[in-house]
């Protein structure tokens, strides 16, 4: 039986290369992407990615996005109560799974699977259990290229930020860093590789602090803002 799925949308390379995964099971229908959008700065939470590359992005993948908007701070309960307006509204659409980039943190998939439990709406981990810098080195090998947007300098070296994930960063990742950052090191924005019809136009901004991260910012170039 066909899964009818929605991809829920970091930006980055983990649902970038799920993407391209799913693409390519015979018994999925991709219906589009989801991903929830900090209201007060307009970017993808934690990732800081701007509203304007996330919807370049969807354009060059060719699948629909809701971008679901979230206050900034978001309580817990806040996120809940919108996450299961959204779940209610996939189902009308005749949604029947979700997919999540998870890696290998098992609390995260069980809260996402205690959450979707009973609704109707079923989840999926098409990258789960795969070593990760295996992973990693398959992702680059494939094509994907990422920008890392935001770095934790508790767990990984602050200069990270704004580097371009490729074959060089991960072979230079070292043994106590996860290559994919899955404890959160850091957070990327996927900008070219197979699950793109084409790559997505992205140049370097101002590098800040903020909440205790380092995050580096993009933006489409200064021509493609005047067009919009």
């Amino acid at each position: 039986m066909t899964k009818r799925v929605m991809l829920s949308w970091s930006s980055g390379k983990d649902s970038a290369w799920a993407l391209h995964l799913l693409r390519s099971d015979p018994d999925v229908e991709l219906a589009g992407l989801f991903t929830t959008v900090n209201r007060e700065f307009d970017r993808v939470a934690m990732h800081a990615v701007r509203r304007t590359l996330l919807d370049a992005q969807a354009a060059r993948i060719g699948l629909p996005l809701d971008a679901i908007p979230i206050p900034y701070p978001c309580p817990n309960e806040t996120y809940e109560t919108v996450m299961s307006a959204f779940v209610e509204e996939a189902k009308r659409r005749g949604v029947t799974h979700f997919a999540f980039g998870d890696l290998f943190l098992e609390d995260i998939r069980r809260y996402r699977e205690e959450k979707l439990a009973g609704t109707g709406i079923g989840p999926l981990f098409p990258l789960w259990g795969l070593p990760t810098r295996a992973l990693a080195r398959e992702m680059v090998a494939g094509g994907l290229r990422a920008y890392i947007t935001c770095v934790d300098p508790k767990q990984a070296p602050r200069e990270w930020a704004g580097r371009l994930f490729d074959a060089a960063f991960v072979n230079a990742v070292p043994e106590n860093i996860d290559p994919c950052g899955e404890h959160g090191e850091f957070r990327t924005f996927a900008f070219d590789g197979p699950m793109f019809h084409h790559s997505v136009e992205a140049v370097v901004g101002k590098i800040v602090e903020r909440d205790g991260f380092v995050f580096a910012d993009r933006r489409l170039p200064f021509l493609k803002l005047r067009a919009e």
